[in-house]
């Protein structure tokens, strides 16, 4: 066999070699308790599958249940094969590929959205300049002193990028982004 094709121990290679990987984003329903993430990240990692983005929040008080939102990468096989190894695990309530469920509605891409909180150093122009992009990009100023700004922005994760990237010359300092969260429009729920 050829050196460059040699199996990795990652799944991404049994992939067929006409399918392109593309990103994913799944909504995972599960019991909120101890561990379940510690599962749901074991099986991504013990088969060698990359997590691009993770949010997990408590969504049902009452019914003590989490939604987990995972955008990650793989071809349609790859992405099925996650889908149903997620469904096994046993506090697991459902799983959708809101990718695929987006397709299914006639919508190229679920609803995404991140939130950004942005940290500039500077003075003078540079301050003025950060001060305005910032406000082109509504990003809004939630701490500031003659020496930073920290803004707080939201979208999606493109045009966070946009922004960070913009900032960088102008004194960016820090990042700390949540990662997506994400759902299908429309009436249905998940």
């Amino acid at each position: 066999m050829n050196a460059q094709l040699q199996p990795t121990g990652s799944a991404y290679f049994i992939a067929k070699e006409t399918e392109k990987p593309e990103s994913h984003t799944l909504s995972v329903l599960v019991d909120n308790e101890p561990g379940v993430l510690a599962r749901v990240i074991g099986l991504f990692s013990g088969r060698g599958y990359n997590i691009e983005s993770l949010t997990v929040s408590e969504t049902e008080h009452e019914k003590h249940l989490s939604r987990i939102t995972i955008v990650t990468r793989g071809t349609p096989h790859v992405m099925e094969q996650i889908k149903h190894q997620l469904e096994r695990i046993v506090p697991v309530h459902r799983v959708v590929d809101l990718t695929v469920r987006s397709h299914e509605l006639g919508q190229e891409r679920p609803l995404e959205r991140e939130l950004a909180l942005v940290k500039v150093a500077g003075t003078g122009d540079a301050r003025v300049e950060a001060l305005r992009l910032a406000d082109a990009f509504r990003a809004s100023v939630i701490d500031a002193n003659t020496e930073h700004f920290i803004f707080e922005i939201t979208g999606k994760g493109s045009k966070l990028d946009q922004f960070i990237a913009i900032m960088k010359p102008l004194g960016l300092v820090e990042i700390c982004r949540t990662g997506v969260a994400a759902m299908n429009r429309g009436p249905q729920g998940m």
